[in-house]
């Protein structure tokens, strides 16, 4: 396919007659062309295809589709459907009333083309680049970010059904380039085990089979994995997804044991005690990215996506960025990542409004560094003495970071200051205190619980992230900033939208990448219906309240 580089045409003149007559009250779609434009150009996908070939559809005309397809939660086939009878949409696209469309496969194409050059991002980007150009979008703002679950498309498997379907996927693939050597090896037995697929089969009930099950599987896998290291096929195997996968479900579920006495190899199933961290295990042989996590007690199997939008007063609330990682990635390890995102599309904010998972006082210091106001709960301190009345706790020591020492409330000093790592492999201090000190202390039982001789001991942090910590702590604990923090409160409004009316909730495709893809190709739908209603003057909805709950109001 290849780009013809025409200027982006205007709409035909029988277009706009019938349009306009079709829809005196305004549409949607006829808004946005007259009050924005084509927003994309071919130009932004110019990378993506050849110099050479069959012309293709104009890659501005599939960004604004896809866009339309996602607002509307449309399949390909309905999408590529809709452009040829729908008015509205022929505006939108500058077509004539009697053009015909295209495959719905060219849809599938152009996210390909996307994903191969890295390019999906730029179904948001350029809509916020056009917003910006036009003032609805500003930097230095407010912008505020959470996130919410993902699931995978996939189905569930318990770890009896994991390792025999993904055998069962390995042995298809392998059926499908190489089906004489697959007959080769295979045993007879396996035609029955594994002709169908896994969940469908009954399984054994008692514990005893069930052992015997895994064990004969665990068996089965590794006589195929010696096969194919002595085979000599001329395909690259080892590139296989299903074998990828394979060998991840081998390395976390089973093990080569060897007999001390005869010296011979036993695959052993492991315990589930035994097993790695989920971090490290597959939950699908389809979706080999695809992690299980439990937060807030709701498990589910996929990914996360975060959203960041803008929140100022003024303005439209803009989705500008989309982050999407796999469950177990944990939230504070994707905010400098946001920040970073931000700063290169120059959309750095001002203020940014998050829940505590996104907080830590690495983060305020590296945030402050940036010229970001970093605005949320941090996470509370878990000692006894925090939550026991007169206690002593840290914030009662006077620290003299001068002279690297330390003065508790009963006015000791600290007796050493030494400075170490924790586990994140970050710098701290540690600070005791002499025994004798402690020992004789009239309020000893209010300041530490060690048993004597032992003396209290301190673990700071330098003091950048110890002061940022505190002063978040108190700004965060006074009335004006809870009243502050009331703005982050919105974002869950555009997660529910997300979810409820754009699909955010499921994933349509297998694989991070493709995620990703699907779930920035919702953000800038649910940035186009913003858009539209920013452009009509509809006012922001309200927190909805049930009837009976307005009776207290009044």
């Amino acid at each position: 396919m290849s780009l013809a580089f025409e200027p982006i045409p205007l709409v035909p003149r029988e277009t706009v007659r019938v349009a306009k007559a079709a829809f005196p009250k305004g549409n949607p779609y006829l808004t946005l062309r007259d009050e924005l434009g084509p927003i994309f150009a071919d130009a932004d996908f110019a990378n993506l295809f050849s110099r050479t070939g069959q012309p293709a559809v104009p890659p501005w005309r599939l960004a604004l589709i896809t866009l339309m397809q996602f607002r509307e939660n449309l399949s390909d086939r309905q999408a590529a459907d809709a452009v040829r009878s729908r008015l509205d949409w022929k505006y939108l696209l500058g077509l004539e009333l009697t053009d015909a469309g295209f495959d719905f496969s060219v849809l599938s194409e152009f996210r390909q083309r996307l994903l191969a050059g890295q390019a999906e991002h730029l179904l948001l980007d350029r809509l916020v680049e056009h917003c910006r150009i036009v003032g609805i979008v500003k930097a230095r703002g407010k912008q505020r970010t959470d996130s919410t679950r993902v699931l995978a498309s996939i189905r569930v498997l318990n770890r009896l059904e994991l390792v025999a379907e993904t055998f069962r996927a390995v042995l298809n693939e392998l059926a499908t380039l190489v089906p004489e050597w697959t007959k080769e090896v295979a045993l007879d037995s396996w035609y029955k085990r594994y002709g169908s697929r896994i969940e469908d089969t009954r399984l054994p009930e008692s514990t005893v089979e069930r052992d015997a099950y895994a064990q004969t599987v665990g068996d089965d896998l590794y006589y195929l994995l010696e096969c194919l290291q002595e085979s000599k096929l001329p395909i690259q195997w080892q590139r296989f997804s299903s074998i990828i996968a394979l060998q991840l479900v081998w390395q976390r579920h089973y093990e080569v044991i060897t007999e001390a006495a005869t010296g011979l190899k036993q695959v052993r199933f492991k315990p589930k005690r035994a097993l790695a961290k989920a971090a490290e295990g597959i939950e699908s042989p389809y979706d080999i990215e695809a992690r299980y996590r439990s937060r807030y007690e709701v498990s589910w199997t996929g990914y996360m996506v975060h959203l960041s939008e803008t929140c100022d007063d003024d303005t439209c609330h803009v989705i500008t960025q989309v982050m999407t990682t796999p469950a177990t990635v944990h939230e504070v390890h994707s905010t400098q990542k946001i920040h970073q995102a931000l700063l290169d599309k120059g959309l750095i904010p001002s203020e940014h409004f998050v829940d505590s998972a996104y907080v830590d006082a690495h983060l305020l210091v590296e945030a402050q560094a940036q010229g970001i106001t970093l605005v949320g709960p941090t996470r509370p301190n878990v000692t006894w003495q925090t939550h026991t009345e007169d206690a002593f706790d840290f914030t009662q020591f006077t620290v003299d970071w001068e002279h690297q020492r330390v003065v508790c409330p009963q006015g000791k000093q600290s007796l050493s200051w030494s400075p170490l790592t924790d586990r994140n492999n970050r710098p701290v201090f540690k600070v005791n205190f002499s025994r004798s000190d402690c020992t004789d202390c009239p309020v000893r039982s209010r300041c530490t619980r060690a048993k004597l001789p032992a003396a209290r001991s301190l673990l700071l942090m330098p003091q950048p992230q110890y002061e940022a910590l505190n002063q978040a702590r108190a700004i965060h604990a006074s009335p004006q900033g809870q009243q502050r923090y009331k703005r982050r409160a919105g974002i869950e409004g555009t997660l529910s939208q997300g979810v409820r009316a754009f699909g955010l909730r499921h994933s349509r495709y297998r694989g991070l990448a493709k995620t990703h893809l699907q779930n920035i190709a919702i953000a800038a739908a649910i940035n186009l219906e913003r858009l539209v209603n920013w452009l009509h003057k509809v006012p922001r909805a309200k927190t909805r309240v049930t009837r009976f709950a307005a009776l207290a109001a009044d």
